[in-house]
């Protein structure tokens, strides 16, 4: 369901470069969260062969594939590493077609035919049809193109939302045209973040009857980049009962974060380390009572721990119990004055308060 490409899209990322120690440390965290594919990288990559070697023992039932441009050395290098599956990017679009291959439609049916036909000469056991600028394209002419891959054999068509330009509601009929014009391959979804629609897109066109839907951790990829892996995987784990492994989801983020030079946001879904930290006094006396209340999942599945701290919009209930729980003895009388001097100093510090600045104000008031 989930095809990982955080080593191929995600790399090309700008200003992003992973060096072979950090491709092999984020590959082992991939394959632990068990996605069906990962896209290792591109045909003639520089160290393509030993992260290869690296992550083939560990694979496990995880297809290892690679990504190609529409060319015959392309195939002819990728052959050499002999992948479990291929994906060749196959310009979609008549912009892309005519400015970026110099070819006509027909041109590029002839040239998808022979590519094809090295690709299987040279056993490549998995073969997927990337078509880019798919939502830009004359929707006949990508459907023809669809036809096309089944004819030659292809075992998969991947739609390209290349522009980040698509809505759910347009991925999803994209994705049931395609499957109704070519009904005897699986179907994928590319889906970049343009308008920040990625991962919704995805899940719409997984919802529709894509098989597969490509992602990177924390949706590292060119320009906005595209769906993330964390995103979608928990998403699918909790809402979908997929069988994900997120308990390395949050460390896996964060290691390629740093590599990447882009660090994580407090509140990014899924990964930031703001998101089971609350202040307000209703969400802090909720979390005491039932977290459920205001969490979509337990912190635990993903090797998180909830954060509850008094500050400026906090309530008497919720300094009271912060209080408790550091073991402070505070009256009720007390309560009020204590609640009003712990806004005071967020207030000045600008942030909520730590435990220890809290029993400094307890024991402060009762001296």
């Amino acid at each position: 369901m989930l095809i990982d490409t955080t080593l191929r899209e995600g790399e090309q990322a700008y200003g992003v470069y992973f060096n072979p120690r950090v491709r092999a440390a984020i590959a082992r965290r991939i394959l632990a969260l068990g996605v069906e594919e990962m896209e290792l990288g591109w045909a003639g990559m520089e160290g393509l062969k030993e992260l290869w070697d690296t992550a083939r023992p560990l694979a496990g039932t995880t297809r290892l594939s690679l990504w190609a441009r529409l060319k015959e050395e392309d195939v002819e290098q990728a052959a050499r590493i002999r992948p479990g599956g291929l994906s060749l990017g196959v310009p979609a679009s008549d912009l892309h077609i005519e400015k970026r291959l110099g070819l006509g439609r027909a041109g590029l049916a002839d040239r998808m035919a022979k590519v094809v036909f090295l690709a299987r000469e040279r056993n490549i056991p998995y073969l997927s049809l990337g078509f880019e600028d798919a939502t830009r394209a004359d929707t006949r002419f990508l459907l023809d193109l669809a036809r096309l891959a089944q004819d030659l054999g292809a075992d998969r068509i991947r739609v390209a939302d290349s522009l980040g330009v698509a809505d759910p509601a347009g991925m999803a009929r994209l994705v049931r045209k395609v499957k109704k014009a070519a009904p005897g391959v699986s179907v994928a979804v590319h889906c970049h973040n343009d308008f920040g629609m990625a991962t919704a897109n995805s899940l719409a066109s997984l919802d529709a009857g894509a098989e597969y839907a490509d992602a990177s951790v924390g949706g590292l990829g060119e320009r906005a980049g595209i769906a993330a892996l964390e995103e979608l995987a928990a998403f699918l784990v909790f809402r979908r009962s997929a069988s994900y492994d997120l308990s390395g989801a949050r460390a896996l983020c964060h290691v390629t974060a740093r590599a990447a030079g882009r660090p994580v946001p407090a509140g990014k879904a899924v990964s930031g380390d703001g998101i089971f930290a609350c202040e307000s006094g209703l969400h802090v006396v909720a979390d005491q009572i039932s977290p459920g209340i205001f969490e979509p999942y337990p912190p635990s599945a993903l090797g998180a721990e909830r954060v509850a701290s008094v500050g400026m919009k906090s309530g008497r209930s919720a300094v009271f119990r912060a209080a408790g729980r550091l073991g402070l003895s505070v009256g009720e009388g007390q309560a009020g004055a204590l609640t009003a001097a712990v806004r005071r100093a967020s207030k000045d510090l600008g942030r909520p308060l730590t435990g220890r600045e809290l029993a400094g104000l307890v024991k402060g008031r009762a001296a």
